[in-house]
């Protein structure tokens, strides 16, 4: 038996159109459909270029320090980034790592691939909330949140990272603002300037600002005491899209949880909704968005408008790619199935079936679907009979 899922999105910006899809290992002759159609009632149109390269990516070292490593995307190898103006970036920490607290150009979308830990992270105008985050946990982070990070345990705790870039200042990248650390913004102050703002004399000051000699992410020492995380916090910032109720599950094949303004409601602030998508193994996925792939291997291709397909490669755990708006890409995972988390530049998708018992497939006359198709009745009639969940 085998099990296809079509899935489209049209949205805000020019990758918010997407197709993705489930199929399960079986007989060929043996085929039902069903499909979800998320649409938003504005969307963008950008220029594409037809011979952009979208082979998918590995992040690239960009700072580390003594507590982790910060790794992000490029739009200088991954074009795609700067053409629908999104950042992808992904922080890595050790045993008592801590990033650092800072803000961002950009709002963001935060997904945590590995590990428990702590997140500070503050609104604007809005008192600190100290978070408790584990593997599967989304934040939305709004533009102008101040955040820090933090872990405490042996394993490392990864968290991935992507935005819309159109408000920064470099399209296709993020720029954080760090405020303290050698490359803190108050290092650039006089200490005048400082004394001032903070009410101190300048001799406090060159002790405040100039006693943390890390960059980014450094280590804490074991007497450091750090606060703790209230659970009470993750309400309206933080959903588990692991332990969260599945939004599509076909038995045998995958099971999607779609993250948007109902579960989360600041992502309607952030403008970002995203969607987590975990194949069994065999299953097959299709989708026209930003994605990262979680776990898992498998192969992809993509189509463009004029029926040639522009793409043809492998992708691994780690990997991130784009696919331009109205592009289709096919995702077939080995073995041991496939996770991937994806951003969707909408904050509220709506809902509406395209196939299945509601589709629209159901609702056309056979005789539209034999002229569109070019098929005999017969097998309008196959058709049409497999079409029923």
């Amino acid at each position: 038996m085998i099990f296809f899922l079509f899935y489209i999105l049209i949205s805000l910006h020019f990758l918010s159109y997407k197709y993705w899809s489930i199929l399960l290992g079986g007989s060929l002759h043996a085929i039902s459909y069903q499909q979800v159609f998320h649409y938003s009632h504005f969307f963008s149109v950008i220029s594409m270029k037809i011979d952009i390269d979208l082979s998918p990516r590995l992040a690239k070292m960009d700072f580390a320090g003594d507590g982790g490593s910060y790794f992000v995307w490029c739009p200088s190898e991954l074009a795609m980034l700067r053409e629908g103006n999104i950042g992808a970036a992904k922080l890595s920490l050790e045993k008592d790592g801590f990033a650092l607290p800072c803000y961002s150009d950009s709002a963001k979308v935060a997904y945590v691939l590995q590990g428990n830990g702590v997140a500070g992270i503050v609104l604007p105008e809005k008192e600190e909330k100290v978070v408790p985050i584990k593997k599967g946990d989304a934040i939305a982070l709004p533009f102008g949140a101040v955040t820090w990070w933090f872990n405490k345990q042996y394993t490392e705790l990864v968290v991935l990272l992507l935005g819309d870039t159109s408000k920064g200042h470099k399209a296709g990248e993020f720029t954080d603002f760090f405020l303290t650390g050698s490359n803190g913004i108050f290092t650039g102050f006089s200490p005048e300037f400082v004394s001032r703002a903070w009410d101190v004399d300048e001799k406090t000051v060159n002790t405040l600002v100039g006693t943390q000699t890390g960059i980014g992410i450094v280590k804490l020492s074991a007497s450091c005491k750090m606060p703790e995380p209230k659970k009470e916090s993750r309400s309206g910032l933080v959903y588990n899209c692991e332990e969260a109720p599945l939004d599509v599950d076909i038995k045998n094949g995958g099971r999607v949880v779609v993250l948007n303004t109902k579960n989360l409601p600041l992502v309607a602030e952030v403008g970002l909704g995203a969607d987590h998508v975990r194949l069994d193994g065999g299953a097959m996925c299709s989708a026209l968005q930003v994605t990262y792939i979680v776990r898992g291997s498998g192969r992809v291709q993509v189509v463009g408008s004029d029926g040639r397909r522009v793409l043809d490669t492998r992708v691994k755990a780690g990997n991130l790619f784009i696919v331009p708006r109205f592009y289709v890409v096919s995702k077939i995972c080995g073995p041991d199935g496939m996770d991937c988390f994806s951003i969707i530049t909408t904050p509220s998708p709506i809902s509406t079936h395209l196939a299945g018992m509601t589709s629209l497939w159901k609702a056309l006359s056979p005789e539209v679907l034999e002229a569109s198709f070019k098929f005999s009745p017969e097998v309008e009639k196959l058709f049409r009979s497999k079409r029923t969940s």
